[in-house]
């Protein structure tokens, strides 16, 4: 009887806890929780790409869905965007995330990588890996691992007392992401698998995430770790039982990605994708979820609540030319963007209730109106290059990486020593957009969007100023240039046959827009880059989404808060900008329009996002 009390006053019966169980393991059949059998129902949220004033409620809409089980990549750029300097607060405070999701009744399933994917910048990895002598990274090679085994000791001081031995919500670790569709290391996931078994404890539960193809299921299967599949719940659960052959890396199916909808990325003739709408798909959806339960199985839908890429943290993939992803994360998600609920929500909500009964699945989430916001009067405030901080002076062009830049801009200024003309070239290749100036007048963009990005004549006489406004657009996240990513200029710049040197180089990350330098900023549709300001008020604080009717491209603050890129080519035509975000009086706006033409039209806030396309005004011709 006091042992029956001691553990009631820890509250271990309630959880299902009885002595000689382990609180989590599987057999060949099932996963057991508490040693009953247990199904995964999961979906995937990033704490990172969602305020920390909205994960309850994130959390609590994903409880209510009918999901048991958060997946959750961590980014590791976010978390040491300086070598040796640990951010863990607000969006980066995963301890207090994973705590919140058990709050509200969710086990947890921890993917730290090092490397992630997601559409993030570089799959995760911190720009400064670049500049590390020696760093080949996604291999077995020394100043890769050291960097990767302090990234998760330090992970591991705040969540290894929440794996769920220790009570916690975590239940499996994933070890690094995907590999089989990148390579067949396995003494480097061999490395990735005993690194994590050092930092989060022996008895810490690993599994591996591969596609459904033999190559990929052999690349990235290890000894000793659980093999799981991602995709088509059929192909995938066959393939893995046909190719894993160990049975250390044998157990209960799960589905670790399974795709509702896909990605968006930035180009003319992107649509949105989205099945919304669309009563075939959805039902396609439900069925294959109905049929990974009927088969005792396990599946996490990729994604369940995107989020946003805030500021510059959108990677990139890598097909023919560069392909960015926007800003938007919103995935056609069942939560979308915003946390609104929609109709693939409630669908999916009734397949789940169908087999574990209406009765366990927490109520629907009252959810409050989005707001209008009135157009708001911005005003041409400062020059780009008016603003420009101390150059770095180099005989050659260095990328953005060996000054110790991560995101963002960078300027190259040459200052021509005698006249010279011919067709110009940046460097290996453009990474990513370049706009060029003459003297401060625009006369070219050179775009790596494009598999043939323009050609561009300059013409300089002595004394002429060629300006080199480079963009990172995003580092490749998924595709063949992953090893190598460093952004601004690698290599010569030449203009014909010559080759230009002694720069002024111009770091821009800019974290924050600058104050105002001038009240009266005269714009021509060949300007550089001008930045608008402008103020608001709002009669009740909301969710709303920015509009930029007559915007060609650029980045908006509110109050200091970096919301992302806008573009015209689409296929996002709007910024979300939460309520939390927001105060009654005084809101400040700020918008970089990198190509203005004097013609741009005031910001709204509208309840209803747009999606469309329009031509790329910078297209290459033909």
């Amino acid at each position: 009887m006091l042992l029956k009390k001691a553990f009631l006053a820890f509250g271990l019966i309630a959880s299902g806890w009885t002595a000689n169980v382990e609180p989590f393991s599987y057999t060949n059949e099932t996963f057991l929780l508490h040693g009953k059998p247990f199904q995964i129902i999961g979906g995937q949220m990033d704490p990172q790409r969602i305020p920390h004033e909205l994960w309850s409620d994130r959390l609590a809409k994903a409880r209510a869905m009918g999901l048991n089980t958060i997946f959750s990549y961590v980014f590791w750029d976010q978390l040491e965007p300086v070598q040796g300097t640990w951010e863990t607060s607000g969006n980066n405070d995963i301890a207090k995330y994973f705590k919140t999701a058990q709050d509200h009744g969710l086990n947890v399933v921890l993917r730290p990588g090092p490397y992630i994917c997601g559409e993030h910048e570089w799959g995760g990895f911190p720009f400064w890996l670049s500049e590390v002598p020696g760093m080949v990274v996604r291999t077995n090679n020394k100043p890769f691992l050291s960097a990767t085994k302090s990234y998760l000791q330090n992970l591991a001081k705040s969540l290894k007392p929440l794996l769920i031995t220790n009570g916690g919500p975590i239940l499996m670790v994933q070890v690094e992401n995907e590999y089989g569709s990148y390579g067949d290391n396995h003494v480097y996931i061999g490395a990735m698998r005993d690194m994590l078994k050092a930092t989060f404890g022996k008895n810490v539960h690993l599994y591996t995430n591969d596609g459904g193809e033999e190559s990929m299921i052999n690349g990235g299967q290890i000894s000793g770790v659980l093999a799981e599949t991602d995709g088509d719940p059929k192909t995938g659960f066959t393939a893995r039982d046909k190719y894993v052959t160990d049975p250390s890396s044998l157990g209960p199916q799960l589905d670790g990605e399974y795709y509702v909808t896909w990605l968006d990325q930035w180009a003319s003739n992107n649509t949105h994708q989205t099945d919304a709408g669309n009563t075939k798909s959805i039902q396609a959806v439900q069925s294959d979820l109905d049929w990974i339960l009927q088969q005792n199985a396990s599946f996490s839908i990729y994604m369940v609540h995107g989020g946003t890429n805030w500021g510059f943290q959108n990677g990139a993939d890598w097909g023919d030319a560069l392909e960015p992803i926007t800003t938007s994360y919103d995935y056609g998600a069942p939560i979308d963007e915003s946390g609104r609920t929609n109709e693939i929500y409630r669908a999916i909500r009734q397949t789940i209730a169908s087999h574990v009964g209406e009765d366990t699945i927490p109520d629907v989430i009252d959810e409050e109106p989005l707001i209008e916001i009135p157009d708001i009067k911005l005003r041409p405030s400062s020059k780009l290059f008016d603003s420009l901080p101390d150059p770095v002076l180099k005989k050659s062009p260095i990328n953005m990486e060996a000054i110790g830049q991560a995101v963002g801009f960078i300027l190259y200024r040459h200052v021509a020593t005698s006249a010279i003309k011919g067709n110009i070239n940046v460097g290996d290749y453009p990474r990513d957009r370049i706009l060029i100036y003459v003297n401060g007048r625009r006369i070219g963009v050179i775009d790596s969007l494009y598999v043939t990005p323009n050609t561009v004549e300059v013409s300089l006489k002595k004394n002429d100023v060629l300006d080199l406004l480079v963009e990172n657009m995003g580092r490749v996240n998924y595709g063949e240039r992953i090893v190598e990513q460093r952004k601004g200029i690698v290599g010569s710049v030449t203009l014909g046959d010559n080759v230009l040197s002694n720069w002024q180089i111009y770091p821009l990350p800019l974290p924050s827009p600058p104050d105002s330098t001038s009240s009266n900023v005269q714009i021509s549709k060949e300007s550089g880059p001008v930045f608008f300001e402008g103020t608001f008020d709002v009669n009740k604080v909301g969710d709303t989404f920015l509009e930029f009717p007559g915007w060609t491209k650029g980045v908006v603050w509110v109050n200091a808060v970096n919301l992302g890129r806008y573009w015209t080519i689409g296929p996002q035509q709007t910024l979300y900008l939460p309520a939390c975000y927001l105060k009654e009086r005084g809101n400040k706006i700020t918008v970089l329009a990198l190509e203005p033409t004097g013609e741009e039209g005031s910001v709204r806030g509208i309840t209803t996002r747009i999606w469309g396309n329009n031509p790329d005004p910078d297209a290459p011709s033909g």
